[in-house]
Order: C-alpha cells, then structure tokens, then sequence
C-alpha cells in the first residue's frame, strides 16, 4: 500500500488475501507505514457487526495496546509477537469489508482536512487517551447492543485521524459517549437485578 491509499482501498486489499485465515501479522504487513489511526480503524471494525468471540474481545484488548502507544507519543505502533500470531478467519473479514467500504467511500468523498486540533502532538497524545477509554469500554462491553456503538465510534475516530477531518473524530466522540452511556445502563440494570433477587 501507498502512504497516500484510502482506508477503503486499505480494506480492499486486506479482504482479497489469499487462505483460511489473517493473522495480526499479516494486517499489519498490508498496513506497512500505515499510521495508527489506520490501525485503529481495522481494530474497531469488528465490533461494528455481531461477530463471535473471542474476536471483539481480542480488538478490544489490541485497541487497548494501540491506544496506550498513542497517549505515550510513539511514532509507529509495536505489537508483541504473541498478538502477531493471533487470527481471524478470512471469511469473517471479507464479511466486514464488503458491509464497511460502501459507507467509508462515501465518508471520503464529504470528508476532509479541517479542525485540526488533533494533529499536533498534544492533540494526538489526547486522542490516545480517549481511545483507551475506548477500548476499555469495548473490551466490558455488553454483547451486540454495546458492543456496536462503540464500534462504529472507534471506527469514526480513527477515519477522522486518517482523513485529519476533527469534525468527523467529534462524531465518533459522541457516538462513542452514547456507547459508554448504553452500557452503563446495561450494567446498572444488571446489578439491580441482582441485587433484587439477593433482596428475595
């Protein structure tokens, strides 16, 4: 890949590879010199579909790694080589891509270069925190109804670094406040229920 590709065109490639299965190594060898935002758009696009464990929670741990990086200002991302073994089924990203590029397409063609607040150094470093808190919410994550929203808000995000377009990153940040919210709530009912049936 270019250092100029799209992230649809970056999804293209990574679902036309050949075999059974991607591991982590081989998304991040299409990546190349790819930045972390890009990253960070493949690692929340699982969790915008109902997808079997133990994929959501292994994005959400890698989310969670990228994320720590970010905040601490590296310049590439690094990935222990236990992470770069593991594997998703290639039928399952095809299924993913082939749902998420028509929508990114059309995010290209609107989006582009403005409010670049998170462009600077301090801005990213923000931005990394953010997605920590992300990431953490996507990896407790109620299955499906939570799961989701914080998905598609990892995913905005991360677009929004790649294209520098900080009105769409607003978008994924509000998207990714609804998430959080959705599975307080979820957790909340959770506990009173329990608490309840403790009570009986």
């Amino acid at each position: 890949m270019t250092s100029g590709a799209r992230t649809s065109d970056v999804l293209t490639v990574l679902a036309s590879q050949e075999g059974e299965r991607l591991t982590v190594g081989d998304i991040v060898a299409v990546l190349r010199d790819r930045a972390f935002a890009l990253l960070v758009v493949l690692l929340g696009l699982p969790n915008c579909l109902p997808m079997p464990p133990p994929i959501p929670l292994i994005c959400g741990l890698l989310l969670l790694l990228v994320a720590i990086q970010i905040a601490a200002g590296m310049s590439a991302p690094w990935l222990p080589r236990m992470l770069l073994g593991r594997s998703i089924a290639l039928t399952d990203v095809r299924r993913a891509v082939t749902r998420a590029v028509p929508i990114l397409r059309r995010l290209e063609r609107w989006s582009r270069p403005r409010v670049s607040v998170f462009e600077t150094a301090l801005g990213m470093r923000g931005m990394g925190i953010v997605l920590l808190a992300l990431a953490l919410a996507l990896i407790v994550a109620a299955p499906i109804v939570g799961q989701i929203p914080l998905g598609l808000a990892v995913c905005l995000v991360g677009l929004g670094l790649v294209e520098r377009d900080g009105l769409v990153v607003l978008g994924g940040l509000v998207i990714g406040v609804f998430g959080v919210a959705i599975n307080a709530g979820f957790a909340y009912a959770v506990i009173a229920g329990v608490a309840g049936l403790l009570n009986l």
